[in-house]
């Protein structure tokens, strides 16, 4: 197995919190995804633009990434998984109902709970670790792979 110095994620944890710093001191938001997308939704809500804006700029970042090719490592070649469409699709509703029952994801408890030192935020990235803990364990060493 080879190791590689993690360049990409101290930049992209860079580029993370500068962001959720930026979101929160200009428009008093915090930067939890699942919350902001969420709130495109909801009738009440009157700030919908910069959610629009939030949420597009995302996908354009990632999309843009994947048509220039930059060349960043993919991993999925050495977890000696496939992902198939309905894995992705049934993983992708499992995370959104576990964003709902936690009151935010793990970009607004880690990223910007923790940072605000919010007990609830803490409690919740405890319980997010120790879920893909268990859920890497079993699948590695209880089912196989």
């Amino acid at each position: 197995m080879a190791y590689h110095i993690p360049w990409e994620a101290l930049i992209g944890g860079l580029m993370l919190g500068i962001s959720a710093v930026t979101l929160l001191l200009i428009n008093g938001k915090i930067a939890g995804i699942s919350g902001i997308f969420a709130g495109l939704f909801s009738s009440n809500t009157p700030d919908k633009n910069w959610r629009i804006v939030f949420i597009v700029s995302m996908v354009f970042a990632g999309a843009s990434v994947a048509f220039l090719n930059v060349g960043f490592p993919d991993y999925s070649q050495h977890s000696g998984t496939g992902t198939t469409p309905f894995i992705a699709i049934a993983a992708g509703l499992l995370v959104g109902i576990g964003t709902k029952f936690a009151n935010g994801c793990t970009s607004g408890h880690g990223i910007c709970g923790i940072g605000r030192f919010s007990t609830r935020s803490m409690i919740a990235t405890c319980t997010f670790m120790a879920s893909a803990a268990l859920t890497v364990f079993l699948r590695l060493h209880v089912i196989g792979g």
